[in-house]
């Protein structure tokens, strides 16, 4: 099994922190969610997966998150955008890009943008619980009227969550930056196939909202799995090897 090596990447003068398993092509680039690191199950799993197959496998953090330099509360979806292309640029061949939640967002724009530039290197998309446009569509338009009125003041939100033992901090420049981000408002393509995984049971991305990019995705391959039982990580050991059979059977499939 080969072995994996960290290392970095300065973009905008701040330090990506990134992992990399050698391998055999199409590699994969692992797109983590918001305030999610690289060392969670599912990118763990991944890079297991990618050492039992002998895949190239690319994981990093976003900047204010893990590893990497920079502040949480400096970070929008352009600047989080920017750093995984420069992670992608850092690749060669066709490569698959895994994005779980935020991380489907980011690698929706990044598809979006190498389809306008003509670059022909991205083979697949595979997305967890994808969150397009979460910070309009998942917070803003949900936000009761006093708490838009205290990020427009002040600037920030602090947001409790499940997940952690401190709150989400919302800024204002996330949510402008975010609406120059959008995705969802008309058809798209990236040309290239589309995997979907989405739990029937997701608090945080209800189902219809996946399926709301399953229609704008119209001229693309997309297979859209809805798992009844799944919740918002789909982290279970029955979730991850689901995911694994995706990745397998899509390395197939491009293998032709």
């Amino acid at each position: 099994m080969a072995e994996e090596t960290s290392g970095h990447l300065s973009v905008d003068g701040i330090e990506i922190a990134t992992r990399r398993v050698p391998g055999q092509g199409p590699g994969v680039i692992w797109l983590g969610g918001f305030r999610s690191d690289m060392t969670g199950t599912k990118a763990q799993a991944l890079a297991d997966w990618a050492g039992e197959r002998g895949h190239e496998y690319l994981r990093f953090d976003y900047s204010g998150h893990g590893a990497s330099g920079g502040a949480f509360e400096d970070g929008t979806i352009s600047r989080w955008a920017k750093e995984a292309r420069a992670v992608f640029d850092s690749t060669d061949g066709p490569q698959v890009l895994v994005g779980s939640s935020m991380g489907g967002w980011i690698a929706l724009l990044l598809a979006r943008a190498l389809a306008a530039e003509g670059v022909k290197r991205l083979a697949a998309l595979v997305l967890i619980a994808p969150a397009p446009d979460f910070t309009e569509a998942l917070m803003w338009a949900t936000f009761p009227e006093a708490v838009k009125e205290e990020i427009m003041a002040k600037g920030r939100f602090e947001r409790p969550t499940q997940y952690d033992g401190w709150p989400y901090v919302i800024t204002r420049a996330l949510i402008e930056d975010g609406r120059h981000n959008l995705v969802l408002g008309a058809p798209f393509s990236v040309g290239c196939p589309v995997r979907i995984l989405q739990g029937a049971q997701d608090a945080d991305v209800p189902w219809r909202h996946a399926m709301h990019l399953v229609t704008c995705l119209a001229e693309d391959d997309v297979v859209f799995s809805l798992i009844k039982d799944g919740d918002h990580r789909l982290s279970r050991p029955q979730d991850i090897d689901r995911l694994r059979r995706v990745l397998d059977m899509l390395m197939n499939e491009l293998k032709g």
